[in-house]
């Protein structure tokens, strides 16, 4: 029951940010339609396709190249060649060879027991999103599939049809089989989909949306699932969402530093420069433009001559995670515009070759450190909530950051709260990708569970929006306390903030606070109004 009640909290808080909506997503919500060609999708492409609806279109030379391919494939099944997963069977049972009879229902019969997935539905904008890196695979013309099975998913794009996907099954290998396949089913006009806000039977929504169904025939089944999708999709979101937070992460720690006085040099950009990390030196410049103009980066605060690293190290972590996202996001985005098949066929060479494009790990691996430095900047951020709590260290702040110290608690419970979610972060910051078990009678003895990956890090973002949230809140109140200017940057922050969480003049429940502050980390309200004030933070 407490369960509900936190969620019912939550969404009341994000009702509540709705009128903010033009505002809050950091992404251009581009009106254009996008053009697949098979190159140059990027993970702000797939965000505006999956999250915000943006058209695509399909460029005549991909389509061009998929009827080419398509032509050949035909070519050599007349031929009786013998091909995987074409008049094959798939797995262990690759050795065994079809009869004409057997190949026209065999793709039928491959999504039927591949669409195996389990648990809650998974989020449309997921679905949305495999389904275009699907598209922008076919686009190479090395898949073999009819060009009707690529449009009809543009359709599907473009008129709202979103397949009902299970969220697990995947263990990223040989592709998100179970999760593609229940994409696959609305090809055959079975499944379910949703269409319009409601979750309809596939054929009743296909025909509400006007999409012909195209049936599966020869390849079209195992070109539709045989690719990491659903894996690169999360990522590419989970990326877009993780850079928005590391910018409002140095945004939470400019203002715990300016409350607790904290020795800006440290922040300087020769320092940064001279080691030669990128990410550091944007960290430590994006908390220069917070606080610049402030009575702090002036000089007009009195402050320690070193400050521990909580305080002093902000931009060697968030810059780590800064350049450990920028790695993730390269790999993710090659994976987006690559052939991710089995088997991929050559028609400039009239030959197919069968190996394992489908193989996660090259999104796994950069995937679970991508997941893993998110938390380690949520550590860091409850280190700086610690300060601001403690008198000990926070410079002459109230006890837990209220002037009733003993009567009222203050944030004292806050922190709790903060520090169960980073205990739940560290339990999912485990790798995925080391964690395969063998399957199909060992023909597929190594998988790149990246499956697991994805969902763990979204798990990890939830609790690291409460995390954060936590902080900024502790720093409102603790520049309230103090009576020196802030800079920009900080006292918009702060300004945000109080439109959402007042004072802690006395005691009250906080968790209606606590959601309220995770809803607003997530919608970015803050980052997109302290922006206009200090330019883009990175």
């Amino acid at each position: 029951m407490m369960e509900h009640t936190a969620l019912n909290l939550e969404r009341k808080a994000l009702n509540h940010l709705e009128p903010f909506e033009p505002l809050l997503n950091p992404l251009i919500k581009n009106t254009m339609t996008l053009i697949i060609s098979g190159q140059g999708l990027t993970i702000e492409n797939v965000v505006n396709v999956a999250r915000n609806h943006q058209k695509v279109e399909l460029h005549p030379d991909a389509l061009n190249r998929i009827i080419v391919c398509r032509a050949m494939l035909e070519r050599k099944i007349d031929a009786h060649e013998i091909m995987y997963g074409v008049n094959t069977g798939i797995g262990e049972f690759s050795e065994v060879v079809l009869n004409d009879d057997q190949v026209k229902d065999f793709q039928k019969y491959l999504i039927y027991n591949h669409a195996a997935g389990i648990g809650d539905p998974m989020p449309e904008e997921y679905v949305r999103g495999a389904m275009l890196g699907r598209i922008n695979v076919h686009s190479h013309g090395n898949s073999g599939c009819r060009p009707e099975i690529t449009q009809t998913l543009v359709e599907m794009l473009n008129r709202g049809v979103t397949p009902f996907v299970c969220q697990k099954g995947s263990v990223g290998a040989c592709g998100d089989l179970a999760p593609m396949s229940q994409i696959a089913l609305l090809l055959m006009g079975e499944g379910k989909a949703y269409y319009k806000g409601e979750l309809l039977d596939g054929k009743v929504a296909m025909d509400a949306a006007g999409i012909p169904i195209p049936g599966l025939m020869a390849r079209d089944g195992l070109a539709t699932i045989n690719g990491s999708n659903v894996l690169t999709a999360m990522s590419a979101i989970f990326l877009v969402d993780a850079n928005n937070f590391l910018k409002q992460a140095e945004i939470a720690a400019a203002m715990s530093l300016e409350a607790l006085k904290a020795n800006m040099k440290p922040y300087e950009s020769k320092i940064h420069e001279v080691r030669g990390f990128a990410g550091a030196v944007r960290s430590a410049e994006a908390i220069r433009k917070m606080v610049s103009g402030g009575d702090l980066s002036e000089g007009r605060v009195k402050c320690k001559v070193q400050d521990a690293y909580s305080m002093r190290s902000t931009p060697q972590v968030v810059g780590a995670a800064h350049d450990a996202l920028k790695y993730a996001r390269s790999q993710v985005e090659i994976e987006l515009n690559g052939v991710g098949d089995n088997p991929i066929f050559f028609p400039e060479e009239d030959t197919q070759l069968s190996g394992a494009n489908f193989q996660g790990s090259p999104v796994s691996v950069p995937m679970d450190m991508a997941g893993m430095v998110i938390t380690m900047v949520c550590v860091m951020s409850e280190r700086r909530m610690n300060r601001l709590n403690n008198p000990a260290l926070s410079v002459g702040l109230p006890a837990f950051l209220t002037k009733g110290a003993g009567m009222f608690s203050g944030l004292m419970l806050s922190q709790y709260t903060a520090d169960m979610q980073i205990v739940e972060q560290r339990i999912l910051s485990a790798p995925a990708c080391i964690q395969s078990i063998p399957a199909a009678a060992d023909q597929e003895d190594f998988v790149s569970m990246g499956m697991n990956t994805a969902i763990k890090n979204f798990q990890i973002m939830d609790n690291a929006y409460g995390i954060l949230g936590i902080e900024l809140m502790a720093a409102a109140q603790a520049l309230d306390f103090r009576e020196y200017a802030f800079g920009a940057g900080v006292t918009k922050a702060k300004e945000v903030i109080r439109r959402h969480v007042d004072f802690l003049e006395i005691d009250r429940p906080l968790y209606n606070d606590h959601n309220a502050m995770k809803a607003l980390v997530k919608s970015c309200e803050i980052l997109v109004e302290v922006e206009k004030v200090t330019g883009l933070l990175g």
